[in-house]
């Protein structure tokens, strides 16, 4: 008799490569994320080089942050369509050629484009990260997974703001640009090797009057929602982008709702699960960016730290988030996505209301102690809410359940900057008018329009009057931060009220529970 021979152990060889798909996944999303976030502490150095007004520089950053918002239904719909490696790849090439593309330029409006293309290519990228994932992975083990690449998506703009912050205490700002470059050039090359080829097995056409739509829509509110602060909520340019965008985005799910093959099937948010996963998120986000606006400008311009001291300074709220992401899934499973979503917007809150309390007295430890809890409940909050939105749609879309997941990140954080950043404007140009009055008006102008400004100013004035405009400048600023950060603690209590109020107490991730599909995903 033969001796037996145990059958080779195939399991191994497949979780490794399950890993390094993720790791790719991971890093593709890492570099069109941060991408925003590490130009951050690039703008003041880009401002004196290209002698850039303000509103040019912020069309610099936003010409991207518009394009990805604008276009992450579509790239999602077109991985689904043709093909998620081939589309994953191609926007990593374009996010490549576009950034590496500025290092040759010195045209703003140039930049500006090249800013915009490399958002067409990261809503190409992102969207299928997500969705290559959750095609690898088992229902059984892509909580984990996932909860991974939710603290990436969240960690890795807190990375690039420090990478950023590294690279600018020796290089010019264009390290940056470059930086981001060579990132996606590596991601376009391991993809390239090791993403899996996927689509949707069903041959539908492709819904171009919803994509038209959503990008006519979400790309008209966020020019409304990005221009406000700048031109004034009461400008028409301003008005016409809330306008068109209204319009856009009823159009959109009047349409989504008639067509026999749409790019969104908005009956989806029939599903309380993707209600309350996709009202999470857009509270999370929103109040996560806001306080990432303001809290860069308080390490610099209120405790004095340079870009590189700054990211350190946030790195505890990145750990956060990135430690208890993964962990998540199983506390989900445990206790109910109810009680974890709740806990992580109560943890947010409680961060955003220790830092709110502390902001005046400009020490680092209570600061540090705020963002670690504040990265805490973003992951508790976020990960299942991803979770519950990823399992309400079958396999043949998990693009454009990528991207509507996505969509909301996105939506929040610009709201985030927008909305925050006006309760602060608000109330520092309120707090500093007194201490202006006087002055000559191009002077009190410049204090009244920022911190930067205000001290500048006093530099220029010198002796009492100049000190007490900038310890006034400073006050203002704390308090502008504080009643911005209470804004984003009334968000977040309402996010989570409207989320616990749709979900079940015992629910649960269905896939992770059973592997099953929700049977109510494929008939809506």
């Amino acid at each position: 008799m033969q001796p037996s021979t145990a059958p080779p152990d195939a399991s191994a060889p497949a979780s490794t490569r399950k890993s390094a798909v993720l790791a790719v996944m991971c890093l593709a999303l890492a570099v069109v994320v941060g991408m925003l976030a590490s130009l951050l502490v690039a703008v003041p150095d880009m401002a004196r080089d290209l002698r850039a007004t303000e509103s040019q520089l912020q069309w610099i950053m936003n010409a991207y942050g518009v394009a990805f918002a604008g276009l992450l239904l579509l790239g999602g719909a077109l991985g689904d369509r043709w093909g998620r490696k081939g589309v994953l790849l191609a926007g990593l090439a374009v996010f490549t050629l576009a950034s590496a593309a500025v290092l040759w330029t010195d045209d703003v409006n140039l930049m500006i484009g090249l800013r915009g293309l490399a958002g067409v290519g990261a809503a190409l990228v992102m969207p299928m990260t997500l969705s290559i994932i959750t095609t690898v992975y088992p229902p059984e083990e892509r909580g984990r997974a996932v909860g991974i690449w939710s603290g990436v998506s969240f960690g890795s703009a807190l990375l690039a703001v420090l990478l950023a912050g590294a690279l600018l205490e020796a290089y010019s700002w264009r390290s940056v640009f470059l930086a981001n470059a060579v990132l996606g050039a590596l991601a376009l090359v391991a993809a390239a090797v090791l993403a899996p080829t996927s689509r949707s097995a069903a041959s539908a056409p492709l819904d171009v009057g919803g994509a038209l739509l959503s990008v006519v829509g979400v790309g008209a509110l966020v020019f409304g929602i990005v221009e406000g602060p700048e031109l004034g909520w009461s400008d028409g340019a301003v008005l016409t982008g809330f306008s068109v965008g209204a319009a856009g985005l009823i159009a959109f799910v009047l349409w989504e709702v008639r067509t026999a093959h749409p790019l969104l099937d908005v009956k989806v948010f029939r599903l309380r699960g993707v209600a309350a996963g996709s009202l999470v998120i857009t509270a999370e986000s929103l109040a996560m960016f806001g306080f990432f606006f303001l809290g860069l400008q308080y390490l610099q311009q209120i405790l004095g730290y340079s870009p590189l001291q700054s990211g350190l300074a946030l790195v505890t709220m990145a750990v956060g988030a990135m430690v208890f992401s993964p962990v998540a899934p199983g506390f989900a499973r445990r206790y109910g996505m109810r009680a974890v979503m709740g806990l992580g917007m109560a943890l947010i809150a409680a961060g955003l209301g220790l830092l709110a309390a502390t902001a005046d007295g400009g020490r680092l430890w209570p600061f540090l102690a705020g963002t670690s809890v504040l990265g805490a409940g973003i992951a508790f909050a976020a990960t299942p809410a991803t979770a519950a939105i990823v399992a309400a749609l079958p396999p043949a879309k998990q693009g454009v359940a990528s991207a509507l997941n996505d969509l909301t990140r996105e939506l929040g954080g610009v709201l985030g900057i927008a909305v925050l950043g006006s309760v602060f404007n608000t109330t520092y140009r309120s707090d500093v008018g007194d201490a202006v009055g006087g002055m000559p008006d191009e002077a009190a102008d410049a204090a009244r329009d920022s911190l930067a400004g205000a001290l500048r100013v006093a530099s220029e004035f010198g002796g009492r009057p100049g000190a007490q405009l900038a310890d006034a400048a400073r006050e203002a600023f704390n308090s502008g931060m504080t009643n911005a950060l209470l804004g984003g603690i009334a968000v977040v209590v309402f996010g989570a009220a409207a989320a616990v109020a749709l979900l079940p107490r015992q629910a649960r991730p269905r896939s992770e529970a059973s592997g099953a599909k929700d049977p109510r995903a494929t008939s809506l």
